[in-house]
């Protein structure tokens, strides 16, 4: 089935404050979880080498000066008010902001785009618009239009935020499950509890990752309670620790104490800011996870619950920390030690909880960036297993699960300890905040065109921060950090070379393309022998005739007497309508019933099961015969004038008053309503599935569309055959190093190790014929 999700998002900001709240309190678990178990890991990451908690409370202090602007400032202030405006279309995320600089300013990286693309109803920005032309912002659209290669610096620049995205669902599961395992080590002494802590938060993200192709939800109901839960228990503990320690904790709130804490600590401190940072671990998923929500019940849900929250248990951790300066034992820094000790055990049981609902978070959000990546031509084509028939985003891809679960463990086992593992999560976190910072401030010029002092404001304030706790965590490349860049650039190598490989292989496909001159020359029967059936051709682009089909014609006795030349392609836009999903035309003369079919949909969008997608694919195209020929016919205009043209046709639930498709096993010719129906001739061999297509009653269709419907509804009852190119692609003669390298050995290993580009389709393979092509590019 097709889960057309655009709608739901849309109607959501007309309803009710109950639909609102119930938004708001759903979102909890999904994008608050890994954020909201930061207070594990944040007081014992900046204590464990750098600096050290002395009596005079200076440093204390200063930490919690520094995690208070830093929760403001960033969560709050940048993503809360700003960043979440710059929606596309309701969907949120680095490609969501790519994608809108795609659109405004031309920029965009897939090959086979169309004018007809543009002309779709979400693929101008509905939101936040303004009628006057900033001359700067009509320059560097210009200069950006112009020079290629800074079209590829922004797409690198998406792409690396991308993988550093992928490459913090390897490591915010492992140190939120070792954090809030950790709490073992205050019931076990120090020689048993380190054999006991590594192999306990192994077993569980084990566990995690085994349940993921089950889909979260059946078990969703579960995670904002979980949250919810966690999210009070950190508040009401903090609280009592401000109360019974230190009233007057309030105080380091001045920026003066940060001041302090630089001039006491100096290097030591500015070091240690590669902790403080890991209080902000998953802000980026309020922008990233806006698609299932809407941007007020977010806002609501953070300003309301989790950012105070969050300042409650910071701030009670520092009160009980700045009563107690023994450091006779590792952990006194630690999260648990701050907790009353009866309290202890059911703490620690709901902090693992919150730990693992955080980890499935960002493990489902990797899953959903990695089908955008591959449906933007950036990553190899992979399983893609959709889990909920009612939920879009949840989604799960074995090859990448079981991939993120061994890095997990590789980085669990390796590290075992959180200073570690914050240090690499920490870079993965301020990159992803540096890129989302730079593609806002083009947002704010290209496509809220504001004006560019206003663009270089943000970047210069937010920038800023972020670049201060950059290079602090830059300074623990040795330490941890160099995980996360050496996950993102093998995963920036396999996104480019996955990326160069398809478009040059679509430039050979648009080069040795078939011209229709070749076509007329054939005669109607194409020179061959037409037998029953439906021939789909796949094929990559959107005009002209592709070579693999000269190469059938010349190689094959016979063909299908319908051909129809399917494009399954990605558009720059997060849904594409049902009513706007199919682009059909003619191929030549009506008589040849040759038919291109173009499917559109969107990067976030769903793709349909085998059986509905065929019933919509055949449906599209009778719809198409019919509305085409209401008007006088067109046997007398030039088909080559034709070739291009092509007419948006909706799916089966999107056009009621069109053509609709009958299929049963019965031969009742009864009819269905006030209509006509189109029957096709009974078979005397043996019982099959019998079509017939429900006409509109008026208006009247000509006799010529009438006998094309009668022969595609013979066609698709006769069956269906997936007529596939399996591409060879090679380096040509005299190509560089570099180039015969990247063609001949990366993009081929790739290609054979990924799924065929109709992989969605779940094609059977009794219907499917595959020709070998090679291409030289």
């Amino acid at each position: 089935m097709d889960l057309e999700t655009g709608v739901y998002q849309n109607y959501v900001k007309k309803e009710s404050w109950r639909t609102v709240l119930t938004l708001a309190y759903q979102s909890l678990g999904v994008v608050y979880g890994d954020l909201s178990t930061s207070p594990l890991y944040v007081y014992k990451s900046t204590f464990e080498e750098d600096i050290q908690h002395s009596e005079t409370n200076e440093e204390i202090f200063g930490v919690l000066c520094f995690v208070f602007w830093t929760l403001t400032l960033v969560p709050l202030l940048k993503y809360v008010f700003i960043v979440l405006r710059a929606d596309d279309n309701g969907e949120g995320g680095t490609f969501a902001l790519y994608s809108l600089l795609c659109r405004h300013a031309r920029v965009n990286s897939l090959p086979n785009c169309q004018s007809a693309d543009e002309e779709l109803i979400e693929y101008k920005k509905d939101g936040i618009g303004f009628s006057s032309k900033s001359s700067f912002g009509s320059r560097l659209k210009s200069t950006l239009e112009k020079h290629r290669v800074l079209q590829r610096f922004l797409l690198v620049l998406a792409l690396i935020g991308t993988c550093m995205v992928i490459g913090d669902g390897v490591l915010t599961p492992a140190i939120s499950v070792f954090s809030a395992v950790s709490g073992l080590e205050l019931s076990m002494s120090k020689e048993h509890h380190k054999y006991v802590e590594v192999p306990v938060a192994c077993i569980i993200l084990i566990g995690l990752f085994a349940l993921q192709h089950y889909g979260t939800h059946r078990v969703g109901f579960l995670f904002a309670p979980v949250v919810l839960l966690w999210l009070l228990c950190i508040s009401v503990i903090g609280l009592y620790n401000i109360i019974h320690w230190n009233p007057h904790v309030y105080q380091a709130f001045s920026p003066y104490y940060m001041y302090n804490f630089f001039r006491k600590t100096q290097r030591g401190g500015w070091m240690s800011l590669g902790g403080i940072l890991l209080c902000i671990t998953g802000s980026e998923a309020m922008f990233a996870d806006l698609g299932h929500f809407s941007q007020l019940s977010i806002k609501i849900a953070f300003t309301s619950l989790v950012y105070p929250s969050l300042i409650l248990a910071y701030m009670g951790q520092a009160a009980y920390l700045s009563r107690h300066h023994a450091t006779e034992s590792d952990y006194q820094i630690g999260f648990y030690v701050s907790v009353p000790e009866k309290l202890r055990w059911p703490v620690l049981v709901i902090a693992i909880l919150a730990a693992v609902v955080g980890s499935q978070a960002i493990i489902t959000g990797t899953f959903s960036i990695i089908k955008q990546c591959s449906s933007l031509g950036c990553f190899p084509k992979v399983k893609i297993v959709h889990t909920s028939s009612k939920i879009h985003g949840q989604i799960y891809i074995p090859e990448i699960n079981w991939l993120l679960m061994v890095l997990c463990l590789a980085v669990t086992i390796g590290f075992r300890d959180t200073r570690r593992m914050g240090n690499a999560s920490g870079l993965a976190v301020i990159t992803v905040m540096l890129v989302t910072t730079c593609l806002m401030s083009l947002v704010i010029v290209l496509c809220w065109q504001k004006s560019v002092f206003l663009a270089i404001a943000f970047v210069f304030f937010f920038g800023t921060i972020e670049a201060l706790y950059f290079t602090a965590s830059l300074t623990k490349f040795l330490e941890g950090a160099w995980v996360p860049i050496a996950l993102a650039f093998i995963f920036l190598i396999i996104m480019c070379v996955w990326h160069y490989g398809t478009l040059k292989k679509y430039e050979f496909d648009v080069q040795n393309k078939v011209s229709i001159n070749w076509l007329l020359s054939l005669g109607p029967s194409l020179g061959i022998v037409r037998v029953r059936g439906i021939g789909l051709i796949h094929t990559e682009i959107v005009s002209g005739i592709p070579a693999i089909f000269s190469h059938f014609v010349t190689n094959l006795p016979a063909f299908h007497q319908v051909l129809v030349f399917l494009c399954i392609k990605s558009v720059p836009v997060p849904h594409v309508k049902p009513e706007e999903r199919f682009l059909v035309g003619h191929i030549g003369p009506r008589e040849y019933r040759l038919y291109r079919c173009i499917v559109r949909y969107g990067y976030r969008d769903v793709h349909k099961d085998d059986m509905e997608f065929e019933k919509d694919l055949v449906c599209s195209i009778a719809e198409f015969i019919r509305s085409g020929n209401i008007s006088p016919s067109h046997v007398n205009e030039d088909p080559l004038k034709d070739e291009d043209k092509m007419t948006v046709i909706g799916t089966c639930s999107s056009h009621t008053e069109g053509i609709q498709m009958s299929e049963d096993d019965a031969y009742n010719t009864d009819a269905a309503g006030p209509s006509k129906e189109i029957l096709s001739p009974q078979l005397t061999i043996k019982p099959r599935k019998r079509v017939r297509f429900i006409v509109p009653k008026s208006p009247e269709i000509d006799n010529g569309a009438r006998e094309e419907l009668q022969e595609l509804m013979e066609a698709r009852e006769a069956g269906i055959a997936y007529i596939l190119g399996h591409s060879y692609v090679k380096a040509k003669q005299g190509s560089r190093l570099i180039k015969k390298l990247v063609i001949n050995y990366g993009y081929e290993f790739l290609r054979r190790n990924s799924r065929t580009s109709t992989y969605a389709l779940s094609v059977p393979h009794a219907s499917t014929l595959e020709v070998g092509m090679i291409y030289h590019v």
